[in-house]
């Protein structure tokens, strides 16, 4: 995030730091916060827990969620248990995609020579994005003109540096079919026919040994792959002497 709130949400997800076991919690530190919070022996895991240090360890790193806040004592209490898999690896990959472009972005503050006012910087994007993600992608996307970098000096510094480390996802599918003929006399040239129809299309094209062929599709965007592969399955239906089945080749 651009500027540190004091306390989390209620709710949120954090990243946590274990500092100190005691007989029926553990304290650790709000990574992003700089504060600490307590975790109840009852949120660390389901069930009964015996032994706590058999859970979790000191210096230990994880995602938890926030269950309690007093504002007024600034304390905060944090559950583990209460964190699925997937919220828990999506949060660490958007921590650390958040710490990746905080470093780009100082590095273009730094080409601008603009480092001695990165508050006020700072301080005027505050109020258009809320984290270094935001910015970068916004640069990516070539929205950044919009209003949200008033800086051209940082915005071009911004535009090459982005460039240069942020390369576009590219998605592959693949499948695997198995093309027939119902018509002898036909067969070979119309399956020649719809395979070149296909690959004119984008579409990759390998043979595996009769009846069956590889078709490979790659985007930017996932869904636009896989249409691609709809494609050239109406490619092959608008020649009635052809059937096929398809099955996909999970990576």
């Amino acid at each position: 995030m651009l500027i540190k709130r004091q306390l989390p949400k209620e709710k949120e997800l954090v990243l946590v730091k274990i500092s100190k076991i005691m007989p029926h919690g553990a304290y650790c530190e709000l990574i992003e916060y700089g504060i600490d919070a307590y975790l109840p022996i009852s949120e660390i895991a389901s069930g009964w827990i015996k032994n706590i240090h058999e859970f979790v360890k000191e210096g230990q790193k994880d995602v938890g969620r926030v269950i309690a806040i007093d504002k007024e004592k600034r304390s905060v209490d944090v559950s583990l248990k209460k964190v699925t898999t997937k919220e828990k690896n999506d949060k660490t990959s958007e921590y650390n995609l958040e710490k990746r472009y905080e470093k780009l972005f100082n590095q273009a503050l730094a080409s601008a020579k603009l480092e001695s006012k990165k508050d006020q910087i700072i301080e005027e994007l505050s109020g258009k994005v809320g984290t270094y993600t935001e910015i970068i992608l916004a640069v990516y996307e070539k929205k950044g003109a919009n209003g949200i970098i008033k800086n051209q000096e940082l915005e071009s510094e911004l535009e090459a540096i982005v460039s240069k480390n942020i390369k576009p996802k590219r998605y592959t599918v693949s499948y695997v079919m198995e093309l027939r003929s119902t018509d002898p006399k036909t067969g070979i040239s119309a399956i020649r026919d719809a395979l070149e129809e296909i690959e004119s299309k984008d579409i990759g094209v390998l043979y595996l040994g009769a009846p069956k062929y590889r078709l490979t599709s790659e985007d930017s965007d996932y869904p636009k792959a896989e249409s691609k592969i709809r494609e050239a399955q109406k490619t092959i239906e608008r020649h009635r002497t052809l059937s096929y089945s398809m099955k996909s080749e999970k990576a």
